[in-house]
């Protein structure tokens, strides 16, 4: 087959890379295929881990290899590799070949080259300090004083300070023509404090566990706003020891944007899964409540509901140009004023389902192919400050920081327990609370959603977590959302 290469890639930019990805593309011999496609992915992955003030782990990874991409009578075949020379190229091109044969004989809907579009760009996350900006001596030192910020009393019986730094590379090129190189650097951090009175334990954590991550750079670590929070944890890990429980009642809910970056997670972007509506995923991850005849029709929640698809917010945890089979990634609003109107399906899922979708083919590495994920799934702001939505709040409970979750397989009913709640009471946050539950079913919890914060009370946060698929990929997520009131919601507590 001919291959439309151009010769002023991007690839040309990367001259410490020695492997030539244009170079193997131009070898392989594959007369029968109507397209093929390279993914390129260099990921090296650095990790700290302080527990009470002793270093645990001081690890630093390398992953680097190639997937190759072959369609073949309407069907896609998938091979990987990490010996990366021209040979293997081909023989790794062969196998993919092969499994797409072997796939169209029982073939569930046949694709074209229109799956594949060209695209030539770059993205590269902002960030001000480079990697090499924090020597490994003064991160670990850092560590260790955020450790001994956290341990605020002797009923601190555990304090721990996590950092992952991931640098990823990638570099899409096909027979079309397409040439994409986008270049990542992430940063997941978890500061934590245990505190013990005889029986009772809790944890608080800097915003949930490793909730705090984004596209950024080496200025995340500042001294002396990391030390503050530190600080804060700590105390409020002693406060909970002496807090009431939850109270066990039906109440107005007040959810920080900490913990709707989980329910946010859950009860919208899992359903909205097209793969998952179309079967996909039962066997592993489970289906959804949502139908494909739903989408244009259903009332997911109340009017106030805005939620989109959006990897080009800067800075987000799972921001993108491109996604991993080249489509341009764009905002898509997947609910509005409370109608679902898209679905979170890559280009083969919309045209199987014949539905709207958006550019969310994601893999987790060079040896995955890219199925359905989520990215940045975000709630957008709405008008109320968090001074006026608690104010008109008779009584209620205020919830931060995911703890523990459970939701069925459709994403339909679900509970969730956070760290850290107040009590409100006449306009007021009063009583600190530990042991803060709630539970719901999806569409009534949103159609419940009374407030939404206005924008100074929006914050991003993400998780590096998200499994789905077989064989398993674990991908990095975003959710930004603003503060939320939802009416008569089922809150309670549990066990001290």
């Amino acid at each position: 087959m001919k291959l439309d290469v151009n010769a002023d890639s991007a690839l040309d930019l990367k001259s410490d890379w020695k492997f030539d990805l244009k170079t193997a593309l131009s070898h392989i011999d594959l007369p029968q295929a109507e397209w093929i496609g390279l993914r390129e992915v260099k990921e090296i992955n650095t990790t700290r881990y302080v527990r009470d003030r002793l270093p645990q782990s001081n690890g630093r990874s390398l992953s680097h290899g190639v997937m190759i991409e072959v369609l073949v009578n309407g069907q896609f075949g998938y091979a990987s590799t990490n010996h990366l020379d021209l040979a293997n190229m081909q023989l790794t091109a062969q196998k993919a070949y092969q499994q797409a044969k072997t796939a169209a004989r029982w073939a569930v809907h046949r694709f074209t080259i229109n799956q594949r579009p060209k695209a030539v760009g770059q993205y590269f996350s902002p960030f001000l300090k480079p990697t090499d900006a924090i020597a490994p001596k003064e991160l670990n030192e850092l560590l260790i004083e955020i450790c001994d910020t956290l341990k605020v009393s002797d009923k601190i019986v555990k304090t721990s300070a996590y950092a992952v730094i991931t640098e990823i590379e990638t570099q899409f090129i096909s027979s079309n023509g397409s040439d994409i190189y986008q270049k990542f650097l992430v940063v997941a951090t978890d500061y934590a404090a245990t505190a013990q009175d005889g029986a009772i334990i809790q944890r608080r954590g800097d915003n949930g566990q490793l909730a705090r991550c984004n596209q950024i750079g080496m200025e995340v670590f500042d001294r002396s706003a990391i030390l503050q929070r530190a600080k804060v944890v700590g105390e409020q890990a002693v406060e909970l020891l002496s807090a009431a429980e939850c109270p066990t009642e039906t109440t107005s809910l007040v959810l920080a944007p900490d913990q709707m970056l989980l329910q946010i997670h859950e009860s919208i972007g899992h359903p909205l899964e097209i793969d998952r509506i179309l079967g996909d995923e039962r066997n592993y991850a489970g289906g959804s409540f949502v139908k494909l005849e739903d989408f244009g029709k259903m009332q997911y929640g109340s009017s106030l509901m805005n939620v989109t698809f959006d990897p080009t917010r800067a800075g987000e945890f799972a921001s993108y140009a491109f996604d991993d089979a080249g489509i341009p990634a764009t905002k898509e609003y997947l609910i509005k004023e409370g109608k679902l109107l898209r679905g979170l399906g890559s280009s083969e899922s919309q045209v199987r389902s014949g539905l709207q979708g958006v550019a969310n083919a994601r893999a987790t590495s060079w040896n995955r192919p890219a199925i359905d994920r989520m990215a940045n799934i975000n709630l957008e702001a709405g008008e109320h400050s968090f001074e006026s939505i608690i104010a008109d709040i008779e009584h209620g409970v205020y919830m931060e920081s995911n703890r523990s979750w459970s939701i069925d397989d459709y994403r339909n009913k679900f509970q969730f327990g956070c760290e850290y709640a107040k009590l409100i009471e006449n306009g007021k946050l009063t009583k600190t609370l530990r042991n803060p539950n709630y539970r719901g079913i999806t569409n009534q919890f949103w159609s419940s959603l009374a407030k939404v914060g206005d924008q100074p009370t929006v914050e991003a946060y993400g998780s590096p977590f998200c499994g789905k698929g077989e064989p398993n990929q674990v991908i990095r997520v975003g959710h930004a959302s603003p503060v939320c009131l939802f009416e008569n919601i089922e809150v309670f507590g549990g066990a001290s």
